[in-house]
C-alpha cells in the first residue's frame, strides 16, 4: 500500500489550472492517486463537467468524502506574490489558487484513508464524491452524480464535506447545515412616455419599489433551531433611463433571499407573485417573475455522526468545535438528499483571494483529523 503526502499531492492538484468548467488535468491526478489505493473510480461527465466517484470497499457502512476539483479566477495575476498555480512553498506556507479551496482537504482525506486502509480500519466502505463544478453553476456537478447514484440504488450512509469550514482557527467550527437560497429576477413592464403627459404612459418605477417595500417590510422568521434569521437583500435595480423627461417602460431588479428551514423556496417564490400581484394592482403593465431556488435549507440533526465528527477535531487540536450553519451554500445540499452530510476543513480566511494559501502543518493536522474520523466513524457505525 503506497502512503501518499498530503502536501505534495495538494501541490500536484494545484498545478492543474481546473478554473470552471475546465479540469486541466486535476480530476486524472486524484484519480491515480485513489486507484493506486486500490478504489474502483468511476468518471461520470456531464455537459462539458469532469466528475468522478471512486469507492474502496462494497460493504456497508459507506463513508463518502465530498468535494470539488475546480477553482475560481485568479484575478489579477499581477497582484500575487507567486504563480497562482506554482503552488510554491514560503515560510512554511503553500500559496496557490485553491490551497484552501479545496485541493488540501482533497488530498488529506485521501491520505488518511490510505493510513485507514493501510491498517485495517475500513470496514466497510470508503468513497470519493467530487466534482469539478462547484464553483460554477453546478448543474452538471454534484447534483447529477447524487441523481445518478440515487438511480442506480448506490447507498452512501454519511457524508463529510472538504469545504474551508473554520473560521479563526484550524478546527473551530465544523457546518452542520446551511441556509437555503432563492434568486428571483423582477421585470416591470410599462410604456414609455413624456414627464408632461403621464396619462399617455406607465410608469414602471412606483410598481417596482412598491413591490420592494412590501418584499423587505416583512420580517421573515427571528431564526430557527440552530439558525439564524432569514433575510432578503435586493442585490440591483436597473432603469437605464439616459435622459431627464422620459417616463421609461422597463424597471428591473434582482434579490437574494437566504432562508432556514422555517421556510422553502417554493414557499417564498409564491409568497413574491403574491405580493406582485398586490403592488401591480390596477397598473395597466405587467409584472414577470423569474425565481431560481439554488437549495434548501437543510440540517443534519446532532447525534452520533455529528459527535464523532466533532470529537476527531478534539483529539487532535484539542478544540470544541462550533456546530454552525452560517455561511453561503456548499454542494452538501444536493448530498443531503442521499445521507445526513456535515463540512470540516481548513481555515476558509483566504478563499478566492490573492495568495490564497495553507500553513503545511495546518494541512498534516487536517489530515490527522480525517485519519481520527475514519477511525472513529467505523468504530461508531461498522458492526461488530
Amino acid at each position: 500500500m503506497t502512503a501518499l503526502d498530503p502536501v505534495l499531492l495538494t501541490q500536484d492538484l494545484i498545478r492543474r489550472p481546473s478554473v470552471t468548467p475546465a479540469d486541466a488535468g486535476a480530476m486524472d491526478v486524484l484519480q491515480a492517486a485513489l486507484s493506486g489505493l486500490g478504489f474502483t473510480c468511476r468518471r461520470m461527465r456531464f455537459g462539458e463537467i469532469e466528475n468522478l466517484y471512486a469507492r474502496y470497499g462494497t460493504a456497508r457502512p459507506n463513508l463518502c468524502f465530498a468535494g470539488h476539483t475546480d477553482v475560481v479566477p485568479v484575478g489579477d495575476a499581477g497582484a500575487w506574490s507567486r504563480d497562482a498555480f506554482a503552488a510554491d512553498i514560503v515560510d512554511e506556507v503553500l500559496i496557490g489558487r485553491g490551497a484552501v479551496d479545496m485541493k488540501s482537504a482533497l488530498a488529506a482525506f485521501a491520505a488518511a484513508a490510505a493510513k485507514a486502509i493501510a491498517s485495517g480500519q475500513a470496514k466497510g466502505s470508503i468513497s470519493f464524491l467530487i466534482t469539478g463544478d462547484e464553483e460554477g453553476v453546478a448543474t452538471h456537478g454534484t447534483k447529477k452524480v447524487v441523481e445518478a447514484l440515487m438511480a442506480e440504488g448506490e447507498i452512501i450512509d454519511h457524508c463529510v464535506v472538504g469545504e474551508p469550514t473554520s473560521a479563526e482557527s484550524f478546527g473551530d467550527m465544523i457546518k452542520i447545515g446551511r441556509r437555503g437560497s432563492i434568486n428571483v429576477e423582477i421585470r416591470v413592464e410599462g410604456v414609455q412616455g413624456h414627464v408632461a403627459y403621464p396619462h399617455r404612459a406607465a410608469n414602471p418605477v412606483p410598481v417596482l419599489i412598491r413591490l420592494l417595500e412590501r418584499l423587505q417590510s416583512r420580517v421573515l422568521d427571528e431564526g430557527y433551531t440552530d439558525f439564524q434569521p432569514s433575510n432578503l437583500e435586493v442585490t440591483t435595480i436597473d432603469v437605464g433611463n439616459p435622459t431627464t423627461n422620459l417616463i421609461p417602460g422597463l424597471a428591473t431588479a434582482r434579490l437574494n433571499i437566504r432562508f432556514n428551514p422555517a421556510h422553502t423556496g417554493a414557499e417564498l417564490a409564491d409568497w413574491i407573485r403574491r405580493e406582485a400581484d398586490a403592488a401591480a394592482e390596477g397598473f395597466p403593465g405587467r409584472i414577470e417573475l423569474k425565481p431560481a431556488i439554488s437549495g434548501e435549507a437543510f440540517l443534519t440533526e446532532q447525534g452520533p455522526f455529528t459527535e464523532l465528527v466533532a470529537a476527531a477535531v478534539r483529539d487532535v487540536t484539542g478544540r470544541e468545535p462550533e456546530l454552525s450553519t452560517s455561511g453561503g451554500t456548499s454542494d452538501a445540499r444536493f448530498i443531503r438528499a442521499m445521507c445526513p452530510v456535515v463540512e470540516l476543513g481548513l481555515v476558509g480566511k483566504t478563499m478566492h483571494s490573492v495568495d490564497e494559501r495553507a500553513p503545511v502543518a495546518e494541512i498534516r493536522q487536517l489530515q490527522a483529523v480525517y485519519e481520527r474520523l475514519i477511525a472513529r466513524y467505523f468504530e461508531t457505525f461498522a458492526p461488530a
